[in-house]
């Protein structure tokens, strides 16, 4: 309604009161002087074209315009004179008006016994003049010969002049049917009830840009549109049908008929800047061809042009080789093709000399060939007739009009609307254009081609044409149908498009490119959502699509693969044999195991001699048989963990530790009883610390590890269990401590014996003896503590399989350091200095 509202409010005073007495005019029956009309409204072409009948039709047509190069002043009234310009596509239009008439006039089933008239006017898309002229039509005036008004309207082509007429002829009822004023706002029947149309809605038109943009993933587009009804309206029905989809708007821009030479240069310079490949154009074939040309000057060739059915099939822009580069590709929504038979000859038997009071036909004449040359067996626009489209919608308003007509003269009662008076008939020279309204509603038709014709509301079914503007050999642009639009079905021919710059691949207009799987969108701060950047999915994410929003976080028993676009099953992970760390410790626990059965055989076979004897031998060799299980048992934590493997790792450790520092604990104490003893009166300390006592006392510290374990592994044992921690694409099935305070009290009890050896080794570490095995205690056990004790925050601290390495790590490094720092010595003395292994030599201070 913009426009609607600008021509009101730039009326001149003195026009309103002319307004009025027209409304008042028509219904009390009386004509408006044409002077009056001319008087006020300055320079008005008195060309029409007319033909008398019993009922007369009118018709409001653009034949004329004013050309660009023509400054106007739209505060002032338009001047006939400056409305040169000349559209022969608009004369084929009022011919198919005169046309339908013909054909109805020889119908004998349609309007019988009434000869059908009309009085057809230029308005030059001017809406003063499209105003006047309907007034002067609707109150009669000295144009017909009885100066008869007439009843229905056959225009306008504007729709912001339909606007108009039917808000002014609404009152008196006038019908209006326009054969191509598009915008949706005309179908508001509250609002404009006298209004129909056999041109589809706007929307219709806007929907189908909207599919064609979701279609070829165009989501990052322009528009250009013309700032009036038809264009505002179009590009809000087609930002409502975007909305949600994805696609964004980079730019909107408006187009105004008086300043196109400077709005076309804005226009062209804003497409030459943007990003968008895409752009859709809701405008006039005059307005777009100058920022085609503008364009052209820049060298603007790759861009994809949606072209509304306003200038889709435009013969002047496909003619115009100055533009086809640019306008090369162009995919058009064109108002549905149709034929009429009969029509071409009746173009072709036109001529001037025939038709000496046709205006009209003698300024197209006069401008196509100035002579009188024949239409007949000559090639020309103006006869072509295999597609006809503007100038069908004029032909089917009229017999739109025909039929509404002959369904009210019929006097049949089953046609007449409810309410209207059935007692008479209305004749031809009294017809009520309420009446003829109301008849006009329920038009439900087939035309002579085989259309079925009915009206909803004011619109027509929605029907397209989808063009494709190809460029030939020659370099001239030829107009191809690619497929056709039935309501909201598309049907598209893939394969017959030529895309712009005569490109065969669909062209690509993006803001971002689309995120590939394995990546999600992440929207720029401040800018649309068509402009996004890729973010690839963290570790254990995925994305299995294009354009994910968010990436899927892979369930606890699954990770993500390689290529991060699908859930596997996490790989089961434990120390295993066959792995590096695994063979290096078992290597390192098997060497220890050899060495201790070497060390066990040295001394059994040197088992008389002072160094073996020495400190009870046989708690030497229990020691070695406790080092030994030391070192097998780290054997029982590699591998997949099992319920007793889970159980017999623990429990081997820490009996296998026990005996071993309750063997060091029980020497410590027997170098301590001997130490006492050799002071006087302490002599019978040895006869209650004798071997019997000292195998019972490594038994009852042993005992008491059994016990612990015992309880342990009845009540709360270590099972094997899944880890799902952050180990990435693996599981680590390891043993888990079900009851901590069970392993805590074993550790707790190796760490106090450990502690006890140490402090009464460190005790007598300073005997005179000169071999004094409290010593290599002493040593051993600061490196056995030393180790446990980095061994709990490591063992705390370390993921997955490394706990247990950790664990297997601190037994073989315990255990070396006690079969080296204790049994070494004695050994380099055994082999290597035998002198050394006498009881002199070992008691010498």
């Amino acid at each position: 309604m913009s426009s609607f509202f600008w021509f009101l409010t730039r009326w001149p005073s003195s026009i309103l009161p002319i307004l009025i007495f027209g409304l008042l005019s028509r219904q009390m029956g009386l004509g408006v002087p044409e002077s009056i009309l001319c008087s006020r409204w300055g320079a008005w072409s008195n060309n029409n074209l007319s033909k008398d009948g019993d009922v007369v039709i009118g018709g409001l047509f653009h034949l004329h315009f004013i050309p660009k190069t023509v400054e106007q002043d739209f505060r002032e009234l338009p001047n006939y004179e400056t409305c040169n310009g000349f559209e022969s596509q608009s004369l084929k239009n009022i011919y198919a008006m005169t046309f339908a008439v013909k054909e109805i006039n020889h119908n004998s089933n349609l309007l019988p016994g009434v000869k059908l008239g009309y009085r057809i006017f230029d308005s030059c898309a001017q809406y003063p003049w499209t105003l006047q002229t309907a007034l002067s039509l609707v109150g009669g005036d000295s144009h017909s010969s009885d100066d008869q008004p007439i009843n229905l309207l056959i225009g306008d082509a504007s729709s912001t002049s339909s606007m108009i007429l039917s808000s002014i002829l609404g009152p008196v009822s006038v019908p209006i049917i326009s054969y191509f004023a598009s915008c949706p706002c005309l179908s508001d029947r509250t609002k404009f009830p006298n209004f129909f149309r056999t041109m589809p809605s706007d929307i219709y038109q806007a929907r189908v840009m909207a599919q064609l943009a979701t279609r070829y993933n165009w989501n990052w587009v322009g528009a250009v549109i013309e700032n009036n009804d038809y264009g505002h309206f179009a590009m809000k029905v087609f930002q409502e049908e975007i909305e949600g989809k994805g696609i964004c708007l980079e730019f909107i821009a408006t187009l105004n008929r008086g300043n196109i030479v400077r709005d076309s240069r804005r226009a062209a310079r804003t497409i030459q800047a943007s990003t968008v490949r895409v752009i859709l154009v809701f405008c006039w074939y005059t307005l777009i061809r100058d920022i085609f040309l503008e364009l052209s000057k820049r060298n603007v060739t790759d861009r994809q042009f949606l072209a509304s059915e306003a200038w889709s099939t435009s013969d002047d822009l496909l003619k115009d080789l100055a533009i086809s580069k640019v306008a090369n590709g162009v995919l058009g929504v064109a108002i549905k093709s149709s034929t009429i038979p009969g029509f071409e000859n009746y173009l072709r038997d036109l001529h001037p000399v025939h038709r000496s009071d046709d205006e009209f036909l003698q300024e197209f004449w006069e401008n196509e060939f100035g002579g009188t040359e024949s239409l007949k067996g000559v090639q020309h626009p103006f006869t072509d007739t295999s597609h006809l489209r503007v100038a069908y919608n004029a032909y089917l308003a009229v017999y739109a009009a025909a039929h509404a007509l002959h369904s009210l003269l019929s006097c049949s009662d089953t046609e007449r609307p409810s309410g209207s008076n059935s007692s008479t008939c209305s004749s031809p020279k009294h017809i009520k254009p309420i009446e003829l309204l109301q008849h006009l509603n329920r038009v439900n038709v087939t035309t002579p081609q085989g259309d079925m014709f009915h009206f909803q509301g004011s619109d027509i079914p929605a029907k397209y044409d989808l063009v494709n503007w190809q460029m030939n050999s020659e370099g001239q642009l030829n107009l191809v149908l690619i497929g056709h639009v039935d309501g909201l079905d598309l049907h598209v021919e893939e394969s017959a498009i030529q895309w712009s710059a005569g490109s065969n691949q669909v062209p690509v207009s993006v803001c971002s490119e689309s995120c590939p799987p394995a990546t999600r969108r992440a929207n720029r701060k401040g800018e649309p959502l068509c402009c996004f950047d890729c973010i690839p999915c963290a570790k254990g994410e995925i994305s299995n699509k294009n354009d994910s929003l968010q990436c899927a976080r892979c369930p606890d028993e699954f990770w993500s693969n390689a290529d991060q676009t699908a859930c596997i099953p996490r790989e089961l992970d434990f120390l295993s044999f066959n792995e590096t760390l695994g063979i290096t410790l078992t290597t390192a626990a098997v060497s220890g195991a050899v060495v201790t059965t070497a060390v066990f055989v040295v001394f059994l076979y040197y088992r008389q001699t002072p160094m073996v004897r020495a400190n009870n031998s046989e708690l030497s060799f229990l020691l070695l048989l406790s080092l030994k299980l030391c070192f097998l048992c780290s054997l029982v934590f590699i591998g997949c963990p099992s319920v007793w493997s889970c159980r017999f790792q623990q429990a081997a450790f820490g009996i296998s530790f026990v005996l071993c520092v309750s063997c060091l604990l029980v020497k410590t104490l027997v170098v301590l009883a001997v130490f006492r003893s050799a002071q006087p009166g302490a002599g019978a300390l040895m006869k209650w610390f004798g071997p019997g006592v000292q195998r019972g006392s490594v038994c009852f510290f042993t005992s008491v590890q059994v016990i612990i374990c015992t309880v342990w592994l009845s009540l709360s044992p270590p099972v094997p269990e899944r880890d799902l921690g952050f180990q990435g694409s693996k599981v680590t099935l390891k043993c888990a401590m079900a009851s901590v305070v069970g392993f805590s009290l074993v550790l707790g009890y190796i760490g106090l014996l450990a502690c006890t050896c140490l402090l009464l080794a460190f005790l007598v570490r300073n005997l005179p003896d000169n071999f004094n095995e409290a010593k290599l205690i002493t040593f051993s056990m600061l490196i056995f503590c030393a180790v446990w004790v980095t061994f709990v925050p490591a063992y705390i601290s370390s993921p997955g399989k490394y706990v247990v390495a950790v664990e297997i790590f601190a037994i073989l490094a315990s255990s070396y350091s006690l079969l080296l720092c204790i049994f070494a010595p004695k050994c380099f003395i055994i082999l290597l200095r035998p002198e050394r292994n006498t009881k002199k030599h070992l008691m010498a201070k």
